[in-house]
């Protein structure tokens, strides 16, 4: 093969055929420009990302020393799914189904999913002078104990297995006591619980 030869087939653009993520390396199938298909070529990934390409996703492939026997995918992308609009600087994580996260100007966090599940071992921490949380729906906490350094305020009524602070006003404001000797008034009429 000439130097020539070698020198043009060191790079090319495919299209992805086939996948295997269940090797130490994820393993791809690739259509070379020309037609031709290639199977289980490598795809060298950067650490800490992963991602399984859809078939038809496009990439850049790379043949050391020119020789198309061994390949390595180095890029794969897929305009079909890709995120547009971002401005300069944003970077942005997304699948074909529609979920996103994107760092965005002004140093903003922007998540879209349908479902959002955070698992921690140990603790998770969140620190901000205001957190707001908006709900459709319902808020519900499945734990042993809410346990609060500060006031609680609702725009509501709030209730337990006993009752609510609403009917504990109304019984506390219409209380009676009977005092028929003039002395210690007696337990009031009506009981809180």
């Amino acid at each position: 093969m000439s130097i020539r030869s070698s020198i043009a087939n060191i790079v090319s653009r495919v299209v992805i055929t086939g996948l295997d993520t269940a090797k130490k390396c994820q393993m791809v199938g690739v259509k070379m420009l020309a037609g031709s298909l290639k199977e289980n070529v490598e795809h060298l990934e950067s650490y800490g990302f992963t991602s399984a390409p859809q078939n038809g996703a496009e990439a850049v492939i790379l043949f050391p020393g020119g020789d198309r026997s061994h390949g390595v995918v180095l890029a794969v992308g897929d305009r079909r799914y890709r995120l547009k609009g971002l401005k300069q600087g944003e970077v942005a994580i997304y699948t074909d189904e529609g979920d996103s996260i994107v760092l965005k100007r002004g140093n903003v966090i922007e998540m879209s999913t349908g479902e959002l599940k955070v698992t921690a071992t140990k603790k998770i921490g969140l620190t901000a002078p205001d957190i707001e949380l908006n709900a459709t729906n319902k808020a519900a906490m499945n734990t042993p104990l809410v346990d609060m350094s500060g006031s609680a305020k609702a725009a509501e009524d709030m209730s337990d297995g006993k009752g609510t602070m609403a009917a504990i006003r109304e019984v506390y404001d219409d209380h009676d006591h009977v005092d028929s000797t003039g002395g210690t008034t007696k337990k009031p009429g009506q009981l809180m619980g």
